[in-house]
């Protein structure tokens, strides 16, 4: 059984027992334990329910493993013969969660 669950602005898909990357959810800390309710599609074999866009009933259980930050992006500008150049760099706070379980009412 997988779901298709929004965090973040971005869309996943999720199994029990998996761990997700997912972008920082600040309130949250290690070992803390709470449901993801915008699942947009459960599949359990060959029977799929799609959400129009959310599925009633449906959530995810997930528990916080880790808050991180990701590798460095570097962003360099660079315009020839005019003595232009711009170096810059981010890292992203991420989120990793585990998926604890499906719920389908």
């Amino acid at each position: 059984m997988y779901a298709i669950i929004r965090t973040g602005g971005r869309q996943f898909r999720a199994e029990v027992g998996q761990t997700l990357d997912v972008e920082r959810l600040p309130a949250l800390q290690i070992g803390d334990s709470f449901t993801i309710e915008d699942v947009l599609l459960i599949g359990d074999g060959d029977k799929t329910v799609i959400g129009q866009p959310l599925v009633e009933g449906a959530a995810v259980k997930v528990t916080v493993t880790d808050q991180f930050r990701g590798d460095k992006v570097i962003v360099f500008k660079y315009r020839q013969r005019t003595s232009y150049r711009r170096m810059r760099g981010h890292r992203q706070y991420h989120t990793r969660l585990k998926i604890e379980d499906i719920i389908v009412k």
